[in-house]
C-alpha cells in the first residue's frame, strides 16, 4: 500500500481479520471486513465534497463508530482530522473550526444546535449529521455512505504527514492545536502494546470520550491496531459500565479517578462479575488509596501515568506490578519515549531534586498548528519537548509529579487553564480584574474559584458573575466558587502572583 498512514488500518486488518469483530456499538456489531467498506466509502463520499489531501475535516459527538469512520476515512485522504470536544459552547467550537481552516463538519444529532452554529460562524463548507431532522439542511451521513463508490483507494500518505489537530487549551487563553502525525500515533500504539501486553483477543470498553488523546489513542486506536475488539459507549454511566463489562466480556478500559470511584460505589459493584478484566488503566489524576484499596478488594490493579496531547499522549506509564510498590508514582518512561528533568538553568535535576518534565520520542507532535511561535517555544535546541510540569526521580527511575509550571488545573479529567476562563470573565462590565485557581473538590479532584476586584461602585454577586460564564465556556471551565477582594497581588512588572492568590484564597 502507498498509504503508510492510520489510514489504511482497516484495510489492513480486514486483509488479516476480516470477520473478527471490530466495533461494537449498543447491539450493533460491525467486523473488521466491515469497517473497512464503511471507511472507504465514506472516503469517496467525502472526496466527492471536494475534500483532498491536507484539508481539514472536524468531528463532533459522543463516541459513534461515525467517529473512527471519519479519523480514518480523512486518513485515507490524507486529509487531517480534527475531533471536537462535545462540551464546548458554540463560540468556542466556532473558534477551533476557523483556526484549523476545517471544510467538512461530522456531527451527532444531539449537537445539531451548536453544530449549525458554529459552522455558520467558522464558514464550514460541509455539515454532515449522522440523523437529520425535516428543518435540517445538513447532508445525511448514511445517505452519502449508501451513494459512494467502494473501489479501491491508495492515497500516499507518510508517516510524518499530519493526521489529526488536536486542541489544547493554553496559557494564552486561546486553544491551540496540536497536530500529530500518523507516525506520532503509530508510535504511541507501540508503545501501549509493548507496555500493556494488549492482545487480539482484547475487548476494550472505551468510555473515556474519543475526542481526548488519552481515550483514543491509549486504549481504542492500540486495540484495533492489535485486531481486538472495541465496545463504545456514548457517554459514562457507572451502573452501564458494570454491566458491560460482566455481558461483553470486558478485558480492557481507561478511566479517570471519578470514574471508578463512581463504579465502586454503585450497589452493584460487590456482585458484578469483573473476572474478565486484565487491564484498568487511569489517568488525569494520581489514584487515591482509597480507590486503589477498593479495587484491590476485588482482584483489581490500575496501571497508572501521565501524559499530555501534545505526546500523543502518553509519556510515562506505572504498570499494575509496581502500582503498589510505588504509589503515587507516574512511572518511568513508555519504551520508545525518554523524558529527563531540567532546572530553569537547564541544567538537569539530581536524584529526588524537581525537575521540568522534557519529553522526545517518536509520539512527540510535531508542533502547533498555525502557530511556529508557540511550537519553537516549547522545544528546547535539542528537540525536547518543555510539558511544563515538574517532578522528582526517585533511585529507581520512578517519577513522582510534584508541581505544575503553568497554572492548569485538573478537574475531573479535564484541564481547566485560567488564563482562558479570566478572559471571558473579564468581558463583564462590573469586572475590573480576577484570577481563577483550582481548589480541592472531594468528587473533581479539584475545581476553579474565581477571585475577583470589581469596578468602583459597581455591584455584582456570585451567580450574576458565574451566569455570565453560561454559554460562553463549557461546563466544566467554570468556576463553581467565587470571592470577591480589595485587590489582587502583582509582582513589580504587574503579573498577578498566583501563589499568593492560592495561599489567601484557597482553602
Amino acid at each position: 500500500m502507498w498509504n503508510q498512514g492510520i489510514g489504511s488500518w482497516p484495510a489492513r486488518r480486514a486483509r488479516k481479520t476480516p470477520d473478527r469483530i471490530a466495533v461494537v456499538h449498543e447491539e450493533r456489531r460491525w467486523t473488521y471486513r466491515e469497517l473497512h467498506q464503511r471507511v472507504l466509502r465514506l472516503a469517496h463520499a467525502l472526496r466527492g465534497l471536494g475534500t483532498k489531501r491536507g484539508d481539514r475535516v472536524a468531528y463532533l459527538g459522543p463516541n459513534h463508530p461515525a467517529f473512527l469512520e471519519t479519523l480514518f476515512a480523512a486518513g485515507a485522504l490524507g486529509a487531517v482530522f480534527v475531533p471536537l470536544n462535545t462540551r464546548l459552547a458554540a463560540p468556542e467550537l466556532a473558534y477551533n473550526l476557523s483556526d484549523s481552516g476545517s471544510t467538512v463538519l461530522v456531527h451527532d444529532v444531539g449537537q445539531a444546535e451548536a453544530a449549525r452554529a458554529a459552522a455558520e460562524a467558522a464558514g464550514v463548507r460541509h455539515r454532515i449529521a449522522l440523523a437529520r431532522s425535516d428543518d435540517d439542511d445538513a447532508l445525511g451521513y448514511e445517505d452519502l455512505l449508501t451513494g459512494a463508490e467502494t473501489g479501491p483507494l491508495d492515497e500516499t500518505v507518510l508517516p510524518e504527514d499530519p493526521c489529526l489537530i488536536m486542541y489544547t487549551s493554553g496559557t494564552t487563553g486561546r486553544p491551540k492545536g496540536a497536530v500529530l502525525s500518523h507516525g506520532n500515533i503509530t508510535w504511541n500504539s507501540v508503545n501501549v502494546l509493548v507496555d500493556t501486553d494488549l492482545t487480539g483477543d482484547e475487548v476494550t470498553l472505551v468510555v473515556a470520550p474519543l475526542f481526548h488523546s488519552a481515550g483514543l489513542n491509549m486504549t481504542c486506536l492500540p486495540t484495533l491496531l492489535k485486531g481486538g475488539r472495541v465496545v463504545l459507549l456514548g457517554s459514562f454511566d457507572a451502573e452501564r459500565v458494570l454491566e458491560l463489562i460482566e455481558s461483553r466480556r470486558v478485558t480492557c478500559m481507561f478511566g479517570v479517578p471519578t470514574m471508578y470511584d463512581a463504579m465502586a460505589a454503585r450497589p452493584r459493584w460487590a456482585t458484578t462479575d469483573l473476572s474478565s478484566l486484565r487491564t484498568l488503566n487511569c489517568g488525569g489524576a494520581p489514584v487515591p488509596a482509597r480507590t486503589i484499596a477498593a479495587y484491590l478488594d476485588r482482584g483489581l490493579a490500575f496501571s497508572q501515568g501521565y501524559g499530555m496531547t501534545e505526546a500523543s499522549p502518553g509519556v510515562l506509564y506505572l504498570d499494575k506490578e509496581h502500582a503498589a510498590a510505588k504509589a503515587g508514582s507516574a512511572g518511568v518512561p513508555h519504551f520508545f519515549t525518554d523524558t529527563r528533568l531540567v532546572l530553569p538553568d537547564g541544567s538537569y535535576a539530581g536524584p529526588s531534586e524537581p525537575g521540568e518534565i522534557l519529553v522526545q520520542g517518536p509520539n512527540v507532535m510535531t508542533g502547533y498548528w498555525g502557530r511556529p511561535e508557540d511550537t519553537e517555544a516549547v522545544f528546547t535546541d535539542g528537540g525536547w519537548l518543555r510539558t511544563g510540569d515538574v517532578a522528582r526521580v526517585d533511585e529507581d527511575g520512578y517519577a513522582y509529579i510534584v508541581d505544575r509550571v503553568k497554572d492548569m488545573f485538573v478537574s475531573g479529567g479535564e484541564n481547566v487553564y485560567p488564563a482562558e476562563v479570566e478572559g471571558v470573565l473579564l468581558t463583564h462590565p462590573a469586572v475590573a480584574e480576577c484570577a481563577v485557581i483550582g481548589v480541592p473538590d472531594p468528587v473533581w479532584g479539584e475545581v476553579g474559584r474565581a477571585v475577583v476586584v470589581l469596578d468602583s461602585g459597581v455591584r455584582a454577586d456570585e451567580e450574576d458573575l458565574l451566569g455570565h460564564l453560561r454559554g460562553r465556556l463549557a461546563a466544566y471551565k467554570i468556576p463553581k466558587s467565587l470571592v470577591v477582594t480589595e485587590s489582587l497581588p502583582r509582582t513589580a512588572t504587574g503579573k498577578i502572583v498566583k501563589s499568593v492568590v492560592r495561599d489567601t484564597h484557597g482553602d
